[in-house]
């Protein structure tokens, strides 16, 4: 047998054993897909809102005025979402800034 011969033999056992280990991988990340689904549906929420959020404020803002429990609701969770938006608006200076000289060796 040539050379030539061996190596499209190897190429095409190679291929077979690549498309039989893609069929066993879609086999088994069947039961992950459901989670990627909603984790897309949550990305493109979180687009709808970057797009509009006039919308939402108005939204919020109309319950607020309407409920006064849900004004209290809503302003306790705003001032939790600003602290946390600090922080990790803190948090990321921090990870990009440059050791310092001292701490180098």
């Amino acid at each position: 047998m040539s050379r030539a011969v061996a190596h499209a033999l190897e190429k095409q056992r190679l291929q077979f054993a690549s498309a039989e280990q893609r069929d066993r991988l879609i086999q088994h990340a069947a039961g992950v897909v459901p989670l990627f689904e909603v984790a897309d549906r949550v990305q493109d929420g979180a687009r709808w809102v970057q797009r509009y959020p006039e919308v939402v404020v108005g939204g919020l803002a109309m319950v607020a005025a309407a409920r006064p429990r849900a004004r209290q609701f809503l302003w306790r969770w705003a001032r939790r979402s600003f602290v946390a938006w600090k922080l990790w608006r803190n948090g990321l200076r921090w990870l990009e800034q440059k050791p310092s000289q001292s701490h180098a060796a």
